[in-house]
């Protein structure tokens, strides 16, 4: 499983790099080898973690985008949710071809803060709830059950509050205001996404109906 988990690091890396770089035209771009070169350290670095503490949760995570017990409206948001992602990253280096945006040094390093602040959130998740899958699923053969613990104390999703810091920190610290400017589309893609979860939560898991009524809040607490 480790071999694999390094493996699909790797992969995701380069792809990354190679979206970044093609779109930049030009492999002259120093905060995007930070974003690299972070990125290949902690993505395995939280799988090692992850295998020694719950391996059953990183063999879910490491299963495929797309999974026949998964509603049909989920795999319809992962395909929008994977291309929203790819034009964002395309649109980022071509910022930087262009030149269009000027970010201060002082906010790249906030959007690296972010970026690792948002890892650190979605391991606090993984910690407290053992389901936390890709997709949306009821896992039976697992013995799910309803986690209101940790972070879920205060939002009903609380990995996608933690991706948002990813989508907002990233672009910042790539120097690309274009990013940032498509970073809202994500968060009415969770928003989307959190509304399809949680339908088939409550006919599929029991006890979450009434975890929803005590926990009002989805992604930010005192506001929505």
């Amino acid at each position: 499983m480790v071999a694999k988990l390094l493996l699909q690091n790797t992969i995701t890396v380069v792809v990354l790099g190679a979206l970044l770089f093609a779109s930049a035209g030009s492999l002259h771009w120093p905060a995007a080898w930070v974003f690299l070169v972070v990125s290949a350290t902690i993505g395995p670095a939280c799988g090692l973690w992850l295998a020694k503490t719950d391996p059953a949760l990183l063999a879910e995570r490491m299963r495929p985008t797309f999974q026949a017990d998964q509603p049909a409206a989920d795999k319809k948001f992962m395909l929008v949710f994977v291309q929203a992602t790819l034009i964002w990253l395309v649109a980022i280096g071509l910022d930087r071809r262009v030149h269009a945006s000027d970010v201060p040094l002082v906010l790249q390093g906030l959007g690296l803060a972010m970026y690792l602040l948002s890892t650190a959130f979605i391991m606090w998740v993984f910690r407290a709830n053992s389901f936390a899958a890709p997709v949306v699923k009821v896992q039976a053969a697992r013995q799910h059950h309803v986690v209101s613990s940790g972070p879920y104390a205060f939002v009903r999703h609380p990995m996608y509050s933690g991706i948002m810091l990813f989508f907002v920190g990233v672009p910042l610290l790539l120097g690309s205001w274009w990013g940032v400017a498509i970073a809202p589309v994500f968060a009415v893609l969770f928003a989307i996404r959190a509304r399809i979860e949680e339908r088939a939560l409550v006919e599929g898991l029991p006890g979450y109906a009434d975890y929803a009524a005590r926990v009002r809040y989805r992604l930010v607490p005192g506001l929505w």
